[in-house]
């Protein structure tokens, strides 16, 4: 897990951005920390870190700011990236998994080809809110033949009670939060 001064450093690069995208609503803002090579190098390694101990065959980033995270996780560990994308961006056969949102729901997407029986998958994403992504994209990996190892983003709101509704999920895989708030 990461110590104090990883989790400072992480979170003092985290911009908050009041009423974005609507009233009411606390963004938090990454871009900051991404455009710090120093704080996205330490990010990168402690993912990498997880998905070695965890014994990743495969890294499944999600659109889009996973895919941001995922993809220097993959390189720095040695294993294969896997793009979950909404519904309509990949050509060709995929797996999809429709999943609720605040406001209605939304549709995501993996080639069907790029999973199979024996890979040992964990899920990257840069925010657990209300956990539905991180449901959805769990089942789509089950449901291609994988097994999911960890899920893991950078940062948790603990306030939206994601993890409560992800760990039925979950069966037992840890879900990894380098920062909660």
């Amino acid at each position: 897990m990461t110590d104090d001064s990883t989790r400072e450093l992480l979170l003092s690069r985290i911009r908050d951005v009041i009423d974005y995208p609507k009233p009411g609503v606390m963004f938090k803002d990454i871009t900051p920390l991404l455009a710090d090579p120093k704080a996205f190098t330490v990010l990168t390694d402690a993912l990498a870190e997880l998905a070695v101990r965890h014994g990743a065959t495969k890294i499944v980033g999600l659109e889009a700011r996973g895919f941001i995270l995922a993809a220097p996780v993959a390189v720095r560990s040695g294993i294969g990236f896997i793009p979950v994308r909404k519904a309509g961006k990949l050509p060709g056969a995929t797996l999809s998994q429709t999943y609720d949102l605040e406001y209605g729901s939304a549709e995501m997407e993996v080639h069907a080809e790029d999973l199979r029986e024996g890979d040992r998958v964990i899920v990257i994403d840069d925010v657990l809110a209300t956990g539905g992504t991180a449901e959805a994209s769990v089942e789509l990996v089950r449901r291609a033949g994988a097994e999911v190892v960890a899920v893991a983003v950078l940062l948790e709101l603990g306030f939206l009670d994601g993890r409560a509704r992800l760990e039925p999920h979950l069966r037992g895989v840890p879900l990894e939060a380098l920062i909660k708030v």
